[in-house]
């Protein structure tokens, strides 16, 4: 997670941050810098996306848009507000506009499909998104798909932005997991040592629904079966009345 650090750290208004254009902040002075808020945005991306979040800091943002650190401060004045501009950033890749269908599950699902296939091209946005409150242009964007999706559900406007908020939460969960997982897999000795593990603790006799469930087969284990299996039994268990 990133944390705040440097001038600003309890952040922006979010009417400052959203609704006015890209400027620095107000109390700048001296000449425009030759850079803008969406450079420094695209490189904080760019460094998240290769090398993970920790590797997000002003200083190294400041060094890839070829900029004195404290510059960057206009634009974003602690590393809380640059996570809420990269989040909305890499939003914009959403469709926001994509067709609906009028089957309000089909959509949804379609919905968390496009969440996770966003979320694995960026693996820090899992982590990021549970901890944000102020939605970006293309964030609100998506959203609005979202709950168009779901207009035929008859749900309230309430009751649909839970049920969204619902599934991004899943989503990020399950992403999280499964980039967790594809990391351990590169680890072959880890694996099979707790597939050893595992088959030792079936087989004890104290943990028979686990034994049972472990030699369950027939369910094919990709990851894209997987996530498939656990979006439709979420969303096809949801309560519309």
């Amino acid at each position: 997670m990133i944390r705040a650090e440097g001038p600003g750290a309890a952040g922006v208004d979010p009417r400052e941050l959203w609704l006015s254009p890209d400027r620095p902040r107000r109390g700048r002075r001296g000449r425009r810098p030759a850079f803008s808020r969406e450079a420094i945005t695209a490189a904080a991306v760019a460094l998240a996306d290769a090398e993970g979040i920790d590797a997000v800091t002003m200083r190294r943002v400041a060094a890839e848009v070829g900029a004195g650190v404290m510059s960057l401060y206009s634009y974003a004045p602690d590393k809380e507000t640059l996570l809420d501009l990269m989040i909305d950033h890499v939003s914009g890749e959403l469709p926001a506009s994509a067709p609906l269908t009028g089957d309000w599950r089909t959509d949804l699902k379609a919905v968390g499909h496009l969440q996770r296939d966003h979320m694995l091209r960026h693996p820090w946005l899992p982590a990021a998104v549970r901890t944000r409150r102020t939605p970006g242009p293309n964030t609100l964007a998506f959203l609005e798909h979202a709950l168009a999706a779901l207009r035929p559900s008859g749900l309230d406007g309430a009751a649909r932005l839970e049920i969204f908020a619902q599934l991004t939460a899943f989503v990020a969960g399950h992403v999280a997991h499964e980039v967790a997982q594809a990391e351990a897999a590169r680890s072959p000795g880890r694996a099979a040592a707790e597939a050893r593990y595992l088959a030792a603790v079936a087989a004890d006799g104290h943990h028979p629904e686990l034994a049972e469930a472990l030699s369950a087969t027939g369910r094919p284990l990709t990851p894209d079966a997987t996530f498939n299996r656990f979006l439709t039994r979420l969303v096809d268990g949801l309560d519309a009345s």
